[in-house]
């Protein structure tokens, strides 16, 4: 189970500019993603021999190898689910922790806002393909009427607001911090554009209850991280971060946010089995993070998962969050530094991997004195995975 706690480090971060328009392919924001990674790090693509994507991308590894003239691949594959991206970095630091790979690349590079030049199958177009999972998902599984991710999610958080007597005002602040956050960004969408809580108050409704803010922002963007050995790390620019613990999380009840056959709607039980084997794996506790980069696709996911992670108790998540104060920048557990999802775009949490890494490093935005490890997390719904980033112990 340890095998890979501080058996692997990240050496190099690199991203393109976060847009609502690229105007590029993915493949080739992709490009530019990894080897702005590989320069941070001083490596060159020749270095390279590992790869690992994700499945709803149209770069893999065979496009990505081509395009930057990688020549001898020994360890690649691919991640699924939207809660892959913590799992993406585990599944580099399995292979060269293993000796599959020395130098493995993670990306993610997605036009999520402007669909802007995706490949499809040839005479369908791009979405229009489906699995015999996701078949069983919609024919036996998923209950009608809900069309939407959104809606799935409105009706967990309705629970849980029944549940434990949450208010919308409560729930609100999430949001409110992380684009208070988001606005000291420079690469955020929302930089210099911070809310107040009359604002959020007043937003229109999307989803009763969640608000049109309360819901991830799409957006156009590529990131990706180059992951090696501790050893090898020694002789390259930057200052390793060590994955101090890594981990997946799926029950089988939960699905993309779909969780109405579990005992509770509102157990994050994929979190909690992931967190607990991250501090399982690391020897921490939840008292020894002060900085969490939770899962905040949508705002009212962020209390139930402080629940699920220990960092409160049942039913105590809204109350944690209220105010601000305890989760912002200076807080006892700042939350999402860069922005996250909510404050400064959506990439499916890989922004919120970066910006752990930066933390750690001492080179964010937002920086806090000695962090600590910091705690990433997502696929809050299911599956889910997890990371603790920080210095080797």
């Amino acid at each position: 189970m340890n095998s890979i706690s501080n058996n692997a480090v990240i050496v190099g971060i690199g991203a393109t500019r976060f847009s609502k328009d690229s105007g590029r392919t993915e493949l080739d924001m992709a490009a530019e993603a990894i080897i702005a990674a590989l320069d941070e790090a001083g490596l060159v693509p020749d270095d390279i021999d590992g790869i690992v994507t994700h499945t709803d991308d149209s770069s893999d590894e065979i496009a990505i190898a081509r395009t930057l003239g990688i020549d001898n691949l020994t360890y690649f594959g691919q991640c699924r689910w939207d809660g892959a991206g913590c799992g993406m970095i585990m599944r580099a630091a399995i292979g060269v922790a293993a000796g599959m790979a020395n130098y493995v690349v993670v990306c993610r590079s997605v036009n999520g806002a402007s669909k802007h030049l995706r490949m499809g199958v040839p005479g369908r177009g791009y979405g229009e393909q489906i699995s015999t999972g996701e078949l069983l998902q919609y024919t036996f599984h998923s209950p009608f009427g809900l069309t939407s991710q959104a809606g799935s999610v409105a009706l967990l958080v309705s629970r849980y607001m029944h549940e434990t007597g949450a208010t919308p005002e409560q729930l609100g602040w999430v949001t409110m911090v992380c684009r208070e956050h988001g606005a000291k960004n420079p690469n955020s969408l929302f930089f210099e554009k911070p809310l107040t809580i009359k604002q959020y108050l007043k937003s229109p409704v999307k989803i009763d209850p969640l608000r049109v803010i309360d819901c991830y922002e799409d957006m156009d963007a590529a990131q990706a991280f180059v992951v090696t050995t501790p050893e090898r790390a020694r002789d390259l620019k930057q200052t390793p971060v060590t994955v101090l613990a890594a981990a997946q999380g799926c029950v089988y009840e939960k699905e993309e946010k779909n969780g109405f056959y579990g005992a509770s709607l509102t157990d994050l039980g994929e979190i909690r089995h992931a967190g607990q084997r991250l501090f399982d794996m690391s020897g921490l506790k939840p008292k020894a993070i002060s900085v969490v980069q939770l899962d905040d696709s949508y705002g009212p996911l962020v209390p139930m998962q402080l629940e699920a992670l220990g960092f409160c108790g049942r039913g105590e998540g809204a109350s944690y969050v209220e105010g601000g104060e305890r989760i912002r920048v200076g807080g006892e557990l700042a939350l999402n530094t860069s922005g996250g999802s909510l404050g400064e775009g959506h990439i499916f949490g890989l922004n919120h991997i970066a910006e752990a890494i930066r933390l750690t490093r001492g080179t964010s935005v937002a920086q806090i004195e000695n962090p600590g490890p910091v705690l990433v997390m997502t696929g809050a719904g299911g599956p889910a995975s997890g990371l603790i980033l920080g210095t080797k112990q």
